[in-house]
């Protein structure tokens, strides 16, 4: 498994000569570790989370990206063993459950399609 996190780290970081900030790491990760014709990638599976604190001596990643989902630069939608991160332009859309919230005038959760940026 150590070896996969390690890999996970020099594909996000192969060419990258200085730190990325967080929001760029994101972004990276979730273009770069993306699998077939999937828009997003699961924070657990692709390795996102572990090769995240690693790289950033061991911050948590569910804190720095639902902060990034919070100020719309990512959306998180909740899966069985973590959550995918997207970016918000390749984002699927709200789900019924969700609809149905908006439209009752309720919070949604904070790991939900809602995280974009509303116009």
């Amino acid at each position: 498994m150590r070896e996969k996190i390690e890999t996970v780290v020099l594909k996000i970081g192969r060419k990258i000569m200085s730190q990325l900030s967080v929001e760029d790491f994101v972004l990276l990760a979730i273009k770069k570790l993306r699998t077939g014709e999937f828009k997003g990638i699961h924070s657990v599976y692709s390795g996102f989370n572990e090769a995240f604190k690693i790289y950033f001596n061991g911050a948590d990643p569910v804190q720095a990206t639902s902060r990034l989902a919070r100020e719309g630069k990512i959306v998180i939608r909740p899966v069985r063993g973590g959550v995918i991160l997207y970016q918000p332009e390749e984002a699927p859309a709200l789900n019924r459950g969700e609809l149905a919230l908006e439209k009752m005038g309720l919070p949604l959760p904070e790991n939900s399609a809602s995280n974009r940026k509303r116009k």
